[in-house]
């Protein structure tokens, strides 16, 4: 658990630092805009013309999203999302901001999959980067809505501004970079919020209790049967959210790591699903 605990860690200021390569290298010499409080944070130190502020104006827009993160979402995710922002607010002084082509297309696209691949990283380690995801995740239990929609809705506001700032085109490029993040993300994680996980297990009791402590999930547990091996097993049924795939991953590996795992699409749920 610990070396779990420390590879995450690593793995998500390792994202960090390529979010801050992606902006520092890619985006801001080019004045495209990234997704999220990122971006929003780009816009505001360009708007005060001082791109070396976009680390600054990242952490402070942050903290009081890390609050609501602390009260609504969960104190372990707040804190490894805390210390993703932490990470990138100092990558980002660190970095020098050094120009590297006059091709605005090349910095959109690059910028884009460096940024995606940060985020994605996170994502897939049971974090986040903070900021837009927490609030999408808030707004989404508390409208029942798909997260998407709040992140198009930032995202506008983002291409929009840099259009009436700047000029269409920077408005287009930004675009481009948004296309290519959350194409890579989807390829890195998953795009789908809720996720219907199906566990094959001869520990089924071990497996239900582990679950139970990590997550607050409920466990539809029914008889299985090997076709070929004849052995009786259960198959345990759940719906999550795509930030407790991570956790449920680890807890599998560790109490039956020959378990057989479907993790599959759902495209909605009806009755009860705990939203906190």
């Amino acid at each position: 658990m610990v070396m779990n605990e420390i590879k995450k860690i690593i793995v998500i200021m390792f994202g960090a630092f390529l979010n801050a390569v992606a902006l520092n290298v890619f985006l801001i010499p080019a004045n495209v805009y990234a997704s999220g409080f990122t971006g929003a944070a780009q816009l505001i130190a360009t708007i005060l013309e001082n791109p070396g502020l976009t680390g600054l104006i990242v952490f402070i827009l942050n903290i009081p999203v890390t609050i609501l993160g602390w009260m609504k979402v969960g104190k372990l995710f707040t804190i490894y999302s805390f210390l993703s922002v932490l990470m990138l607010t100092l990558f980002l002084d660190i970095i020098p901001i050094l120009p590297q082509t006059e091709d605005t297309l090349l910095y959109a696209v690059f910028g884009g999959v460096c940024s995606a691949v940060g985020v994605g990283l996170t994502l897939k380690f049971g974090a986040s980067t903070g900021g837009m995801d927490i609030i999408a995740m808030v707004l989404s239990r508390m409208k029942d809505r798909p997260v998407g929609t709040y992140f198009f809705m930032l995202n506008s506001i983002i291409i929009a501004t840099a259009g009436i700032y700047f000029d269409p085109e920077k408005a287009l490029y930004t675009l481009v970079a948004l296309y290519a993040t959350t194409r890579v993300i989807d390829v890195i994680h998953t795009r789908h919020e809720k996720l219907t996980a199906m566990i094959v297990s001869s520990k089924s009791e071990e497996l239900e209790a582990a679950i139970h402590a990590k997550l607050v999930r409920g466990i539809t547990t029914v008889p299985a049967r090997g076709a070929f091996s004849k052995q009786k097993k259960d198959m345990l049924i759940m719906v999550i959210t795509r930030y407790e795939l991570y956790d449920l991953e680890q807890t599998i590996r560790e109490v039956d790591p020959h378990a057989f795992t479907n993790v599959v699409q759902t495209a909605g749920v009806y009755g009860f699903f705990r939203k906190e």
